[in-house]
Protein backbone atom coordinates (compact mmCIF):
# COMPACT_ATOMS: atom_id res chain seq x y z
CA UNK A 1 0.00 0.00 0.00
CA UNK A 2 1.41 3.82 -0.85
CA UNK A 3 0.33 6.99 1.15
CA UNK A 4 -1.46 8.01 -1.76
CA UNK A 5 -3.41 4.79 -1.68
CA UNK A 6 -3.79 5.04 2.43
CA UNK A 7 -4.76 9.28 2.30
CA UNK A 8 -7.38 8.56 -0.75
CA UNK A 9 -10.50 7.93 1.30
CA UNK A 10 -9.72 10.66 3.98
CA UNK A 11 -9.20 13.34 0.85
CA UNK A 12 -12.71 11.83 -0.45
CA UNK A 13 -14.19 12.19 2.94
CA UNK A 14 -12.78 15.67 3.46
CA UNK A 15 -14.36 16.78 -0.10
CA UNK A 16 -18.30 14.93 1.02
CA UNK A 17 -17.89 16.37 4.53
CA UNK A 18 -17.35 20.20 2.66
CA UNK A 19 -19.93 19.77 0.04
CA UNK A 20 -22.20 18.30 2.43
CA UNK A 21 -22.22 21.92 4.03
CA UNK A 22 -23.09 23.29 1.17
CA UNK A 23 -21.80 24.42 -1.96
CA UNK A 24 -21.63 27.48 -1.92
CA UNK A 25 -18.27 27.07 0.60
CA UNK A 26 -15.48 29.13 -0.37
CA UNK A 27 -12.72 27.62 -1.98
CA UNK A 28 -10.29 28.35 1.06
CA UNK A 29 -12.31 26.00 2.81
CA UNK A 30 -12.63 23.15 0.55
CA UNK A 31 -8.37 22.21 1.26
CA UNK A 32 -8.27 22.09 4.91
CA UNK A 33 -9.12 18.67 6.25
CA UNK A 34 -12.18 17.94 8.19
CA UNK A 35 -10.34 15.95 11.02
CA UNK A 36 -6.76 16.75 11.08
CA UNK A 37 -6.43 14.94 13.99
CA UNK A 38 -7.35 11.57 12.06
CA UNK A 39 -5.11 12.99 8.74
CA UNK A 40 -1.81 12.94 11.09
CA UNK A 41 -2.87 9.65 12.70
CA UNK A 42 -2.67 8.39 9.75
CA UNK A 43 -0.13 9.51 8.35
CA UNK A 44 2.11 8.51 11.55
CA UNK A 45 0.90 4.96 11.73
CA UNK A 46 1.88 4.92 8.11
CA UNK A 47 5.30 5.79 8.76
CA UNK A 48 5.72 3.84 11.82
CA UNK A 49 4.79 1.29 9.62
CA UNK A 50 6.72 2.13 6.93
CA UNK A 51 10.03 3.67 7.92
CA UNK A 52 11.33 3.30 4.92
CA UNK A 53 9.27 5.89 3.46
CA UNK A 54 11.49 8.58 5.85
CA UNK A 55 14.70 7.06 4.45
CA UNK A 56 14.10 7.11 1.05
CA UNK A 57 12.81 10.72 1.17
CA UNK A 58 15.65 11.93 2.98
CA UNK A 59 18.14 10.35 0.30
CA UNK A 60 16.07 12.01 -2.24
CA UNK A 61 16.30 15.20 -0.71
CA UNK A 62 20.29 14.72 -0.21
CA UNK A 63 20.29 13.67 -4.24
CA UNK A 64 18.70 16.72 -4.77
CA UNK A 65 20.80 19.08 -2.53
CA UNK A 66 24.26 17.64 -4.41
CA UNK A 67 23.27 17.85 -7.66
CA UNK A 68 22.20 21.70 -7.04
CA UNK A 69 25.70 21.93 -5.47
CA UNK A 70 27.74 20.29 -8.38
CA UNK A 71 25.51 22.25 -11.17
CA UNK A 72 25.69 25.90 -8.76
CA UNK A 73 30.11 24.60 -8.65
CA UNK A 74 29.90 23.92 -12.77
CA UNK A 75 28.92 27.39 -13.43
CA UNK A 76 31.30 28.90 -10.91
CA UNK A 77 34.21 27.30 -12.77
CA UNK A 78 33.20 28.08 -16.08
CA UNK A 79 32.43 31.88 -14.96
CA UNK A 80 36.17 32.08 -13.33
CA UNK A 81 37.58 29.82 -15.57
CA UNK A 82 41.17 31.89 -16.46
CA UNK A 83 41.27 32.58 -12.31
CA UNK A 84 41.24 28.97 -11.93
CA UNK A 85 43.41 27.65 -14.79
CA UNK A 86 45.49 30.58 -15.93
CA UNK A 87 46.55 32.35 -12.91
CA UNK A 88 49.92 33.50 -13.87
CA UNK A 89 50.48 33.29 -9.76
CA UNK A 90 50.30 29.83 -9.39
CA UNK A 91 52.87 27.46 -10.14
CA UNK A 92 52.23 25.08 -12.71
CA UNK A 93 54.02 21.33 -13.21
CA UNK A 94 53.66 18.25 -15.84
CA UNK A 95 53.20 19.36 -19.47
CA UNK A 96 52.33 23.36 -19.40
CA UNK A 97 50.32 22.18 -22.90
CA UNK A 98 48.50 19.44 -21.81
CA UNK A 99 45.25 18.79 -22.66
CA UNK A 100 43.82 17.72 -19.37
CA UNK A 101 44.85 20.25 -16.45
CA UNK A 102 44.47 19.16 -12.66
CA UNK A 103 44.26 21.80 -10.11
CA UNK A 104 45.43 21.38 -6.87
CA UNK A 105 44.36 23.09 -3.46
CA UNK A 106 46.33 22.10 -0.48
CA UNK A 107 48.10 23.24 2.68
CA UNK A 108 51.20 21.79 3.98
CA UNK A 109 50.15 21.10 7.44
CA UNK A 110 47.52 18.73 5.22
CA UNK A 111 48.44 14.94 6.20
CA UNK A 112 45.91 13.88 3.56
CA UNK A 113 47.98 16.60 1.14
CA UNK A 114 50.50 14.77 1.82
CA UNK A 115 49.53 11.34 1.52
CA UNK A 116 48.25 12.16 -1.90
CA UNK A 117 51.54 13.78 -3.12
CA UNK A 118 53.02 11.00 -4.43
CA UNK A 119 49.77 10.41 -6.19
CA UNK A 120 49.70 13.44 -8.36
CA UNK A 121 53.71 13.18 -8.84
CA UNK A 122 52.82 9.51 -10.09
CA UNK A 123 49.96 10.33 -12.82
CA UNK A 124 52.35 13.71 -13.76
CA UNK A 125 55.44 10.85 -14.43
CA UNK A 126 52.59 8.52 -16.23
CA UNK A 127 50.71 11.09 -18.19
CA UNK A 128 52.47 12.90 -20.93
CA UNK A 129 49.01 15.10 -21.64
CA UNK A 130 48.71 16.23 -17.38
CA UNK A 131 49.17 19.88 -16.74
CA UNK A 132 48.90 20.46 -12.69
CA UNK A 133 48.48 23.54 -11.49
CA UNK A 134 48.91 24.63 -7.92
CA UNK A 135 46.53 26.60 -5.45
CA UNK A 136 48.32 27.78 -2.46
CA UNK A 137 45.31 27.28 0.01
CA UNK A 138 47.23 27.81 4.17
CA UNK A 139 44.33 27.49 6.32
CA UNK A 140 45.04 24.84 8.88
CA UNK A 141 47.70 27.04 10.91
CA UNK A 142 50.03 30.04 11.18
CA UNK A 143 53.01 28.01 9.96
CA UNK A 144 50.85 26.80 6.87
CA UNK A 145 51.12 30.40 6.07
CA UNK A 146 54.64 30.99 5.85
CA UNK A 147 54.94 27.62 4.36
CA UNK A 148 52.76 29.00 1.82
CA UNK A 149 54.83 32.20 1.34
CA UNK A 150 57.98 30.50 1.39
CA UNK A 151 56.83 28.25 -1.68
CA UNK A 152 55.70 31.27 -3.73
CA UNK A 153 58.96 33.24 -3.08
CA UNK A 154 60.99 30.46 -4.28
CA UNK A 155 59.13 29.94 -7.04
CA UNK A 156 60.18 33.47 -7.90
CA UNK A 157 63.33 33.06 -6.79
CA UNK A 158 63.92 29.99 -9.16
CA UNK A 159 60.86 28.41 -10.74
CA UNK A 160 62.78 25.11 -11.38
CA UNK A 161 63.22 25.06 -7.87
CA UNK A 162 58.94 25.21 -6.86
CA UNK A 163 58.30 21.34 -7.08
CA UNK A 164 61.19 20.54 -5.49
CA UNK A 165 60.55 23.02 -2.48
CA UNK A 166 56.85 21.78 -2.62
CA UNK A 167 57.87 17.46 -2.99
CA UNK A 168 60.08 18.59 0.41
CA UNK A 169 57.49 20.62 2.40
CA UNK A 170 55.08 17.17 2.02
CA UNK A 171 57.73 15.12 3.08
CA UNK A 172 58.28 16.56 5.76
CA UNK A 173 57.17 14.87 8.96
CA UNK A 174 58.11 17.08 11.59
CA UNK A 175 56.19 19.82 12.95
CA UNK A 176 56.66 22.73 10.27
CA UNK A 177 58.14 26.12 11.60
CA UNK A 178 59.92 29.33 10.37
CA UNK A 179 63.27 27.73 11.00
CA UNK A 180 62.40 23.89 9.44
CA UNK A 181 60.94 25.79 6.40
CA UNK A 182 64.05 27.71 5.78
CA UNK A 183 66.32 24.53 6.53
CA UNK A 184 63.99 23.00 3.90
CA UNK A 185 64.79 25.94 1.41
CA UNK A 186 67.65 25.44 1.97
CA UNK A 187 68.32 22.07 1.36
CA UNK A 188 67.06 22.36 -2.04
CA UNK A 189 69.23 25.12 -2.83
CA UNK A 190 67.01 27.99 -1.73
CA UNK A 191 68.97 31.33 -1.41
CA UNK A 192 67.33 31.70 2.21
CA UNK A 193 67.86 35.15 2.98
CA UNK A 194 66.47 35.94 -0.80
CA UNK A 195 63.50 34.23 0.22
CA UNK A 196 62.82 35.63 3.71
CA UNK A 197 62.44 39.40 1.93
CA UNK A 198 60.61 37.81 -0.97
CA UNK A 199 58.30 36.05 1.30
CA UNK A 200 56.90 39.84 2.21
CA UNK A 201 56.20 40.49 -1.58
CA UNK A 202 52.78 42.10 -1.62
CA UNK A 203 52.05 40.20 -4.25
CA UNK A 204 51.82 36.66 -2.46
CA UNK A 205 49.92 38.28 -0.06
CA UNK A 206 47.57 38.74 -2.93
CA UNK A 207 47.78 35.88 -4.75
CA UNK A 208 46.99 33.96 -1.57
CA UNK A 209 44.07 36.16 -0.83
CA UNK A 210 42.58 35.05 -4.46
CA UNK A 211 43.31 31.61 -4.13
CA UNK A 212 41.12 31.96 -0.21
CA UNK A 213 37.95 33.68 -2.61
CA UNK A 214 38.14 31.52 -5.01
CA UNK A 215 37.91 28.67 -2.37
CA UNK A 216 35.48 30.06 -0.92
CA UNK A 217 33.54 30.27 -3.74
CA UNK A 218 33.81 27.16 -4.92
CA UNK A 219 32.44 25.75 -1.64
CA UNK A 220 35.91 24.53 -0.28
CA UNK A 221 36.20 24.10 3.12
CA UNK A 222 39.26 21.67 3.44
CA UNK A 223 42.41 20.18 1.72
CA UNK A 224 43.13 18.35 -0.03
CA UNK A 225 40.45 19.69 -3.00
CA UNK A 226 40.76 19.17 -7.03
CA UNK A 227 39.27 21.03 -9.78
CA UNK A 228 39.29 18.67 -12.99
CA UNK A 229 37.21 19.93 -16.50
CA UNK A 230 34.38 21.82 -14.58
CA UNK A 231 33.73 19.29 -11.80
CA UNK A 232 35.04 19.83 -8.13
CA UNK A 233 36.43 17.06 -5.86
CA UNK A 234 36.80 17.71 -2.11
CA UNK A 235 39.48 14.83 -0.24
CA UNK A 236 42.08 12.48 -1.27
CA UNK A 237 41.81 9.82 -3.77
CA UNK A 238 44.04 6.98 -4.91
CA UNK A 239 45.75 6.70 -8.26
CA UNK A 240 43.08 4.77 -9.87
CA UNK A 241 40.43 6.87 -9.26
CA UNK A 242 42.72 10.27 -10.74
CA UNK A 243 43.23 8.46 -13.27
CA UNK A 244 39.36 7.74 -14.29
CA UNK A 245 38.69 11.58 -13.67
CA UNK A 246 41.08 12.34 -15.75
CA UNK A 247 40.40 10.09 -18.58
CA UNK A 248 36.68 11.11 -17.88
CA UNK A 249 37.88 15.05 -18.68
CA UNK A 250 39.73 14.19 -21.10
CA UNK A 251 37.24 12.28 -23.10
CA UNK A 252 34.71 14.75 -22.61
Amino acid sequence: MTLTSLLRPLAVLAVVCVLGAGGSAPAQEMSVPPDRAALENAIRDYILAHPEVIIESVRRYQQRQQEGAASLVRETIRARFDEIFNDPAAPVAGNPAGDVTLVEFFDYNCPYCKRVRAIVAQAMAEDAGLRVVFKEFPILAPSSTVAARAALAARKQAPDKYLAFHDALMENRSPLNPPRILAIAEDVGLDTKRLRADMKDDAIQTALERNRALADDLGIRGTPAFVIGDRLYPGAMDLTTLKRLIDEARSS
